[in-house]
């Protein structure tokens, strides 16, 4: 045995076994027993033995080396057993830990039962060190030792697999119920949508002020709201093919550089010019950019149910006939001026008498301008919802080139890619927005983008 390296037999944690025994070994040599920590009263004959042993070995340094090696072997086995079967109990415990969750009582049971018996292994350990009974074999005792620590590492590292494998199905579960109730919320959506009847009357109760707002409210405006914008901007396109107006250069006037997905997705560019027109001040109590009087914040709640209660069932033109000095009725004035340029109007009907007429304060009797003041009604609507109750609406737009985000936007192109296949090729970015978006306190509407393919590389150009 004498030929045999003790380090070929012992792991890090036997070398530190090693120093652990050597400590050991030092405090017993000054007078301080290992177990109770009294310190020996040593005679001077002991003294003087002690030192001519020393003196003695001190001529034979390597034999005085292999002699305490073996002297100490016996506690670095002790040691390196008293490390396994701690590890034995960390991995008893934590087996009885992943038997909580879900709850097994078997499992708990089992566990239970080997963190006791590894417990009174512990036990044994102690009386052992007490009464020196130490293993007569240490050097099997360090390497069963070693495979003993290593198997409780192994049965330790399988369970946190099994645990974070629990907790990953935990997960899937989670984004399966969400994407239920994503579908279900677009269920409601289109239920809200199908409740709008034929004459655009919308089904909201009146009683807001002790309902307040809610996201469904502001929503059924809005999907109104949109409706109604696309039959103004359907209108609209007629009349610039009955006029010969060039479409293509029309869209590009509003935003250029585009790449759409199809030929007729440029009616989204008219959608987002509309809509940039008539949402232009919606951040505003008095929804307008001009310099005029905000509402007092006491009285802007009760002013804003009541213009909501008063337009939501009538038709515009109908109110803005009866009362043509109302806010609606100047709303009206200013968004049709600044949407209808004058060159447009005459190309559409031949002369811009209409805009006269409305510059005057009065309003047209004609099919366009009912169709655009049937679109400025939500607007309007959404605007006082948007202000009646608590938390406020607030209104939010994407800037073009940004990147798409499911959580913020909608895309308007249901064929447009969210993302590229190919590595090769740059991801579809927002082109521009056709609709804005809004926040009701924690509440997220996405705005709805255009995608475009090509518009990173207009960005970096």
């Amino acid at each position: 045995m004498d030929s045999v390296k003790p380090s070929a037999l012992t792991s890090k944690k036997s070398r530190f076994a090693r120093n652990v025994a050597k400590v050991l070994h030092l405090r017993a040599a000054t007078g301080i027993a290992p177990v109770d920590g009294v310190k020996k009263v040593e005679s001077q004959e002991e003294v003087k033995d002690d030192k001519h042993h020393r003196k003695t070995a001190a001529g034979r340094p390597q034999s005085f080396d292999i002699d305490e090696h073996r002297k100490s072997l016996p506690l670095e086995a002790f040691v390196a057993k008293l490390f396994a079967s701690v590890s034995c109990v960390k991995a008893a415990y934590s087996q009885l830990q992943y038997a909580q969750s879900p709850y097994d009582a078997d499992g708990i049971q089992a566990a239970d039962q080997f963190v006791i018996s590894e417990l009174k292994n512990l036990s044994e350990l102690k009386q052992c060190y007490i009464r020196k009974q130490f293993d007569p074999s240490p050097e099997t005792a360090l390497v069963l030792a070693d495979v003993q620590e290593q198997k409780s590492l192994s049965k330790t590292y399988e369970i946190m697999g099994k645990k974070l494998e629990s907790q990953l199905r935990l997960k899937e579960s989670e984004i399966m119920n969400l994407r239920e109730k994503m579908e279900e919320s677009i269920r409601q959506n289109r239920l809200l949508e199908n409740r709008l009847d034929q004459t655009g009357h919308l089904s909201i109760s009146d009683n807001l002020r002790q309902t307040g707002l809610s996201p469904s409210h502001f929503i059924t405006v809005l999907l109104h709201t949109v409706k109604s914008i696309r039959n103004f901007v359907k209108l609209m396109v007629d009349e610039m093919k009955s006029a010969g107006w060039d479409l293509d250069a029309a869209a590009k006037s509003i935003v250029s550089d585009v790449a759409y997905w199809r030929e007729d997705d440029k009616c989204f560019a008219f959608e987002s010019f509309v809509s940039r027109v008539m949402f232009d001040g919606f951040h505003l109590t008095n929804f307008s950019p001009q310099r005029e009087s905000q509402p007092e914040k006491k009285n802007q709640q009760r002013l804003f149910v009541k213009r909501f209660s008063e337009l939501k069932s009538a038709k515009a033109t109908e109110f803005i006939a009866h009362k043509p000095k109302s806010t609606f009725a100047k709303f009206c004035r200013d968004k049709y001026l600044q949407l209808i340029h004058p060159q447009m109007e005459t190309s559409f009907f031949g002369s811009s008498s209409k805009r006269s007429l409305v510059n005057s304060g009065e309003f047209p009797d004609t099919s366009f301008f009912a169709t655009f003041a049937e679109m400025a009604r939500p607007v309007w609507l959404l605007h006082c919802l948007a202000y009646s109750s608590e938390p406020e609406a607030s209104i939010f737009q994407v800037r073009r080139g940004c990147r798409f985000s499911e959580v913020y936007m909608e895309s308007v192109a249901e064929d447009a890619p969210r993302s590229s296949e190919n590595a090769t090729e740059a991801d579809p970015s927002v082109a521009f927005t056709v609709v804005p978006g809004f926040r009701i306190g924690k509440t997220v509407i996405r705005c709805q983008v255009y995608l475009s393919p090509l518009q990173n590389k207009v960005k970096r150009g």
